[in-house]
């Protein structure tokens, strides 16, 4: 008993540290590279993103070496998000991206999805273009893998397909969509006005209800093989326990 209050312990910790980093170090950071860098270090910004990411993450093992084929299971993940925003290029906001990172986040936890998404944002950016907007999707990304993996754990988010389609279909329009949308008037204009912001809001609500039905459409159709796939490789070696 004492041994699983120990581990309760350890995990409630390391989200805890999760949660300072990506709710308050993070956005303070994009803050300041929006106001004291002048949105000209964005390459710097992205890099300390992940940096402050790998933290909660490598606290997984913390009493071990990791694994890997841990890291690996991560690395795959990242790169079916980069490769599926990449193969629907042609169609603006339609992007497997939101909804991978929800299942990275229930399989491997609230830092394993938030790793996923930053990553898969940084990464996709190199065929997409880099700029002042990669921290922001970086973060955008992350922040709903990262709450889906915490709604998971609390039994607050089930696998079901309509928990899941409702949960990516709203993260996307009101967490993704708000928080980009905010991110794209202090680009652009140094003098925020809640008239810009409604403006802005005003002009991305379509894209932002694009986005949303692909989360819900990805989610429908990949969730259940994922997650069967991703159990069956949990069990068989043994990979990261949320």
């Amino acid at each position: 008993m004492s041994g699983q209050s120990d581990t309760k312990s350890r995990l409630s910790r390391r989200t805890l540290l999760a949660s300072l980093l990506i709710l308050i170090v993070i956005p303070i950071t994009i803050g300041i590279g929006i106001f004291v860098l002048d949105d000209r270090k964005y390459f710097f910004i992205s890099l300390l993103i992940l940096l402050y990411t790998m933290v909660p993450f490598a606290i997984v093992f913390e009493r071990r070496k990791p694994q890997a084929r841990e890291l690996i299971v991560i690395a795959v993940l990242t790169a079916i998000a980069v490769a599926g925003r990449g193969a629907f290029f042609m169609l603006p906001q339609f992007k497997p991206v939101v909804a991978i990172v929800i299942i990275a986040g229930i399989c491997f936890g609230a830092e394993s999805g938030f790793l996923v998404g930053a990553m898969a944002g940084f990464a996709s950016n190199f065929f997409f273009g880099q700029g002042p907007w990669t921290p922001w999707q970086m973060f955008c990304f992350g922040i709903i893998g990262f709450i889906a993996g915490i709604l998971f754990q609390r039994g607050w988010l089930r696998k079901t397909r309509l928990s899941l389609c409702l949960f990516g279909g709203i993260s996307t329009l009101l967490v993704y969509g708000g928080i980009i949308n905010l991110g794209s008037l202090l680009m652009f204009t140094p003098h925020f006005t809640w008239e810009g912001l409604l403006a802005v809001y005003a002009s991305g609500f379509w894209f932002d209800m694009v986005h949303a039905v692909a989360t819900v459409f990805f989610l429908f159709i990949l969730a259940r093989p994922m997650f069967e796939k991703l159990e069956r490789i949990k069990v068989k070696y043994g990979l990261i326990d949320p």
